[in-house]
């Protein structure tokens, strides 16, 4: 990496957000000629006797230095575009309910509520190997069982099959909730 600003890069506007800029060599050059033609999935320029590069900003609240900043956004690079699957796949968020955009908008915040929800539940209450599941495991594994709610002594029960082989597991949800419910001790 030839160039991450460091010192320089903070807003004059908002103290708590930085500008990186970060500049690259590119792997492939363009041919000669074609320099005008040229169609990159990422903002490119050629510095004089130096070659092509390609360029990138980054804007942060972190307060790590430059180099390390570039270096956790490559880390989580492709996340956007697992959460925007996630989203449209398993939410249907891509199955947009009308012509009209203030429902599709209304449509869409409600999957990305139930993403965050989910997400949440997988990781307070769930925990372990199941924080990294998608939600269609998530619903044949605790959602879509086979069971019978009951209203007992003003309670709403769920009653499994005896030694069904997800219920150490969703006692140890029920568990956790009821410990986040009742907060810090």
């Amino acid at each position: 990496m030839d160039f991450v600003p460091d010192r320089l890069a903070y807003s004059k506007n908002d103290p708590d957000y930085r500008f990186i800029a970060v500049r690259e060599p590119l792997r492939r050059p363009p041919l000669p000629g074609m320099e005008d033609d040229l169609e990159l999935s990422v903002p490119a320029m050629e510095m004089p006797d130096r070659g092509w590069y390609k360029i990138r900003g980054i804007v942060t609240n972190r307060e790590l230095p430059g180099d390390e900043v570039v270096r956790w956004y490559r880390e989580r690079c492709g996340k956007g575009e697992e959460v925007h699957g996630v989203l449209k796949e398993d939410l249907a968020g891509g199955r947009l309910p009308s012509g009209q955009f203030g429902a599709n908008a209304a449509w869409w915040a409600i999957a990305a509520l139930a993403f965050n929800l989910n997400s949440a539940v997988k990781q307070l209450a769930l925990g372990g190997q199941w924080v990294d599941k998608r939600l269609k495991a998530v619903r044949f594994a605790l959602i879509n069982l086979a069971g019978r709610v009951v209203c007992h002594a003003r309670k709403l029960l769920i009653r499994l099959a005896r030694g069904h082989p997800s219920f150490p597991l969703l006692a140890g949800a029920h568990r956790r909730i009821a410990a986040l419910a009742h907060g810090p001790p």
